[in-house]
């Protein structure tokens, strides 16, 4: 979503481009747009504050045992976008998947509520025909309840659409800032694909005879495949998913960078597949108000005014419930969130500047 804006604001913005509002509407209609927010979404209709919106990722792979699709839909990433009044900046702040929560009861699919991690909600929301706009209603009114953030939009990021994306730009520039190897893709003595490890319940045990792929440090180019399997890892990283949160805030960073760069903007055929490919991965509730107003009240905002927090400043707080190792919110964590909540985070930035995470690029 932050890649489709970003780019037509600087299309709408340069003066001299021609016929900016029929290649507004072109794009835009290309959006999939669903109420997803339900009851979670801000009940003032508007976008003249401070703007609040919800990201969730999720991952549809097919389960290779019968190529079926998954039909779990879990909500592998979930990030809060928060943006002030002033409309001049964006914070990016994550939300740790295995976070142990109150997950409210949901007639819509059935759901009678109870307490697990935080990305039980989607699935539990998704059921009794329900559907992705039932899942991610779950999940925000279940952030809604964990934060008091209410929200004025949101919108779901298939991975697979998200490689279409990357694919469309050429791969991505991105800078590793630590050693990642893949548990999901590797290559046998012949240099066929190969699944390095199996995934067990004590953690991913390696595959005798196949080499995983290994992301070394440094800044690299990385093809769509690359990158998108590099922000899956979490298993084999010290930090765990706190460093996959990492991972995928500089990601979409570098992805919004790299489709705002000349390279694309100066090539109609290649900004027009980059748009399509964007609007395609992703479905967009905006709250009721047009796409339109929506990037002219954003159109203030680039790249370089991203900054990324890290939830429970990037290290682990467990706990173990039930037999599940779970993540507990830190009292900080508790006051990023009101900071949110209350567009106070440059106070809170200054207060708490190694909870920002460095860039990628």
């Amino acid at each position: 979503m932050l890649v489709v804006l970003g780019v037509l604001l600087v299309l709408v913005s340069a003066a001299a481009l021609a016929g900016s509002r029929a290649l507004l509407n072109r794009y835009t209609a290309a959006i999939g747009q669903e109420n997803l927010l339900g009851d979670a979404a801000d009940p003032h209709v508007s976008i003249d504050g401070p703007i609040n919106l919800l990201l969730v990722g999720i991952d549809q792979r097919i389960d290779q045992r019968d190529d079926s699709p998954d039909v779990d839909h879990n909500a592998d990433s979930i990030m809060i976008v928060h943006i002030p009044a002033s409309h001049d900046a964006a914070y990016l702040v994550s939300v740790p998947r295995d976070s142990y929560v109150s997950i409210p009861p949901y007639p819509r699919s059935g759901f009678g509520g109870g307490h697990a991690k935080v990305n039980a909600a989607f699935p539990d929301g998704f059921g009794n025909g329900a559907g992705r706009a039932g899942g991610f209603g779950l999940l925000a009114l279940t952030i809604k309840q964990l934060t008091g953030i209410s929200f004025n939009g949101g919108a779901i990021v298939d991975f697979a659409g998200f490689k279409s994306l990357v694919a469309a730009l050429g791969g991505v520039d991105m800078c590793v800032d630590e050693r990642t190897v893949s548990v999901h893709i590797g290559h046998d003595a012949h240099g066929r694909y190969q699944m390095p490890y199996d995934m067990t319940d004590d953690g991913p045990v390696p595959v005798p005879g196949v080499t995983p792929q290994v992301y070394q440090p440094g800044c690299q180019h990385l093809a769509d495949w690359q990158a998108l399997d590099y922000v899956r890892q979490r298993e084999l990283l010290p930090d765990g998913d706190y460093g996959r949160q990492r991972h995928q805030q500089q990601f979409i960073k570098a992805v919004l960078k790299q489709a705002t760069g000349s390279g694309v903007l100066t090539s109609p055929g290649k900004l027009d597949q980059v748009l399509r490919a964007a609007g395609q991965a992703l479905t967009f509730d905006s709250g009721g108000i047009s796409i339109a107003d929506w990037i002219f009240a954003l159109r203030d905002i680039r790249s370089g005014a991203l900054t990324m927090l890290k939830t429970n400043g990037g290290t682990f707080n467990s706990e173990v419930i039930n037999g599940q190792d779970t993540e507990i919110l830190s009292d900080t964590s508790l006051q990023l969130f009101s900071a949110v909540r209350e567009d106070t985070m440059p106070a809170f930035v200054a207060a708490h500047p190694d909870w920002v995470a460095g860039d990628s690029v």
